[in-house]
C-alpha cells in the first residue's frame, strides 16, 4: 500500500539511526500492522540500509540537532616579532557563534590549560550558558584534567577524528578569520601586546561582525528591523568607528 510506504521512508529519513526492527515497531505502535520483511522490502527498494546499524547519526547531524548545548575549542598559534611561539586557547558556542579567548602563553602547562577550562565554566554558570558538549582535537596539549574540570560542570568532551579537523570546523574556520582580518595585518610584539589584541577582536566578532553561518547576525546582537522609510534611505548617515588602529572597521549610523 502506498500510504505505508511513504510513511515508512518518511520515518526513515527523518531517524537515521533506527533500522527496520525499530521503524516496524512505531508502525506496529501507530496501528500499522506489517511484517518486518515488508519494512525491509520497502528500504532495500529505496535504496536505504535496512540493517540496525545502517547509519548512526552523522555528524553533520549532531553538529545540527545539539547546536545550542556545543562548544568547540581549539589552540592558535601565532609567532610575535621577537620569534617567540604563543598559544591562545579559543573555544566557540556553536548556536551564536560567540568566541572566547581564554587566553595566551608561551606554554601552554597542564596547570594553565586546566585554570583556564576553570575560568570557562564560571563564565558559562554566570550566563546561565547549559552547554553539554565541548568538541576538541587529541592535542596533546589539552591534559586529563582539562576533560576532569568540564565532566564536573556536566560538559562532556567529544574527540574530533585523527587528522579529520572539519569536524570541529566552525572553530577551524575562526582561526582562519582571525588570521586573515587581524593577525597577518598586525605586528604582534610580544605576549602582553597579543592578549589584548585579541580580546578587541574577540569584541569585534561577537559585537558587531556579521556571520553568514547566523544569517548574517552577530553572535550577541540580531539583526535591527529593516530601513523601510525612503527619506531614511535616501539620506544615509554612517560613520565609522576604527579599532586597532584601523585594523578593523565597524559602521554606525550617525547620532
Amino acid at each position: 500500500m502506498r500510504s505505508i510506504r511513504v510513511l515508512v521512508l518518511r520515518l526513515a529519513k527523518e531517524n537515521p539511526s533506527w533500522g527496520y526492527r525499530r521503524l516496524h515497531g512505531e508502525l506496529l505502535v501507530l496501528g500499522v500492522k506489517v511484517g518486518a520483511s515488508t519494512v525491509w522490502e520497502i528500504l532495500k527498494e529505496a535504496g536505504i540500509d535496512p540493517a540496525p546499524e545502517r547509519n548512526s547519526s552523522t555528524w553533520a547531524t549532531f553538529l545540527r540537532t545539539q547546536a545550542d548545548a556545543l562548544l568547540a575549542c581549539d589552540f592558535m598559534e601565532t609567532v610575535t616579532l621577537s620569534g617567540m611561539r604563543m598559544y591562545a586557547l579559543v573555544v566557540i558556542e556553536h548556536s551564536s557563534r560567540r568566541i572566547r579567548v581564554l587566553g595566551a602563553t608561551t606554554h601552554p602547562t597542564a596547570s594553565w590549560v586546566a585554570q583556564a577550562a576553570k575560568n570557562l565554566v564560571m563564565d558559562l554558570e554566570d550566563l546561565g550558558c547549559r552547554a553539554r558538549f565541548m568538541i576538541r582535537d587529541r592535542d596533546g596539549k589539552f591534559p586529563e584534567l582539562f576533560d576532569a574540570v568540564l565532566k564536573d560542570a556536566r560538559i562532556e568532551v567529544v574527540l574530533s577524528g585523527i587528522q579529520i579537523p572539519r569536524m570541529n570546523s566552525i572553530t577551524e574556520r575562526w582561526i582562519q578569520t582571525c588570521r586573515r582580518e587581524l593577525l597577518d595585518r598586525t605586528l604582534i610584539w610580544n605576549q602582553r601586546h597579543l592578549l589584548p589584541t585579541l580580546r578587541e577582536f574577540e569584541q569585534f566578532y561577537n559585537g558587531h561582525r556579521p556571520h553568514q553561518g547566523i544569517a548574517n547576525a552577530r553572535p550577541l546582537h540580531p539583526l535591527p528591523p529593516p530601513i523601510d522609510d525612503p527619506d531614511t534611505l535616501a539620506h544615509l548617515k554612517i560613520r565609522r568607528h576604527d579599532r586597532l588602529g584601523g585594523i578593523l572597521h565597524e559602521y554606525r549610523h550617525a547620532a
